[in-house]
């Protein structure tokens, strides 16, 4: 909810699509910046302590959106500077977290972990929008802020009651170990470094297309808050389907080679959607964009955690957050240009064409390392 009350919030403000592109910028840019950081810090704390932390200065980020908002006091500079702080804070709670599954499950049962998070997290894309859009329409975007500071209480007493099995839990606080160790492990083995280096061409040209996606419902599709809640919703359905399927059969596939095969299909819906001009046609296409999207995620995350010594897979993860999120300032920035000179079908297009050409050169290069 708060995802879309920012872009539709920034687009009422601004009325710029780099403008727009520039608040996704500004709160992935920290992560760039901090989040190796993060990693090594994960991998020498309480992982659970932290995050009660972390997520508490979220909870009031949020809220200081909502008073800003619905006082009408804020601005650009203020929406900016707001997103920075939430990109801070998430620099250190990213790595955090995703290296802090496999102490609550084990890594027999990562994958499925993995999957079972993703889907949460997709359930909630589908929702989410939904109800934003119709409470932009009608109460304003103030309202989806509180609501997201609200539910981090929720979050804050899961944490305290989760008490993971001390059996499962690594032996690694207070190991002191270089940055590079866990950059050196990534890059040492092909599979891990094919994929962060397809990841990486993913976050800047195709996760990009989220940022404009406001753009894109208002002047493409001709649709308002309510249409837009929908395209994010369709996108979330696709991803929460990709999660679901890895979940259930996913132990049935190689990580490797379903990752890549995923990126291809992300790839061409992108290509595809880029040329569209109708509502139902891009609905269908954003399901598929998250479908690969979410296939592709899944199985690279699994695969770094699961290749990563216990003592760097906050580290590694650190790393994954670093090119997922942290590239994304470079993504927005470039979608929001090529959408402000040539409209936004011109930077989805230009996205998913170079997204399916690097999956498609990363299978051919994996095919000769045989």
């Amino acid at each position: 909810m708060q995802t879309v009350a920012l872009g539709w919030l920034a687009l009422v403000l601004s009325d710029s699509p780099l403008q727009v592109g520039l608040v996704t910028t500004f709160g992935a840019l920290p992560v760039l910046l901090f989040t190796l950081y993060g990693g090594m810090i994960a991998d020498r704390i309480n992982r659970r302590r932290a995050l009660l932390f972390l997520q508490s200065l979220l909870l009031l980020d949020a809220l200081a959106l909502g008073l800003l908002t619905g006082f009408h006091l804020i601005t650009m500079p203020l929406l900016y500077l707001l997103a920075a702080v939430g990109g801070v804070v998430s620099a250190f709670e990213i790595p955090t977290r995703q290296s802090w599954q496999v102490e609550l499950v084990g890594k027999p049962d990562l994958m499925n972990a993995i999957a079972l998070n993703s889907m949460a997290f997709n359930l909630s894309r589908v929702v989410g929008p939904a109800i934003a859009g119709t409470l932009i329409a009608t109460l304003g975007t103030a309202v989806c802020f509180f609501l997201n500071a609200a539910s981090f209480l929720a979050v804050l007493v899961g944490l305290f009651l989760i008490r993971p099995d001390p059996a499962l839990a690594g032996q690694t606080a207070g190991r002191r170990v270089g940055l590079r160790e866990g950059i050196a492990h990534v890059f040492g083995t092909p599979w891990p470094k094919a994929l962060v280096i397809l990841t990486a061409i993913f976050s800047v040209f195709g996760a990009s297309f989220v940022a404009i996606l406001p753009v894109y419902a208002r002047d493409v599709l001709r649709s308002g808050p309510g249409g837009y809640g929908a395209l994010m919703s369709a996108f979330g359905v696709g991803a929460a389907a990709g999660a679901l399927s890895v979940a259930g059969v996913g132990h049935r596939f190689r990580r490797g080679p379903t990752a890549l095969g995923a990126g291809l299909g992300l790839g061409a819906c992108l290509a595809v959607l880029g040329l569209v001009h109708q509502f139902a046609l891009a609905i269908a296409l954003l399901i598929g964009c998250g479908l690969g999207m979410a296939l592709n995620a899944i199985m690279t995350n699994t695969l770094l955690q699961t290749e990563a010594p216990d003592h760097l897979r906050g580290q590694v993860m650190g790393f994954y957050s670093f090119i997922v999120v942290g590239m994304a300032p470079f993504g927005s920035l470039q979608a929001g240009w090529v959408a402000e000179h040539a409209g936004a079908p011109a930077a989805v297009l230009i996205g998913g064409v170079l997204c399916l050409g690097a999956a498609a050169l990363t299978w051919v290069w994996m095919e000769r390392t045989k």
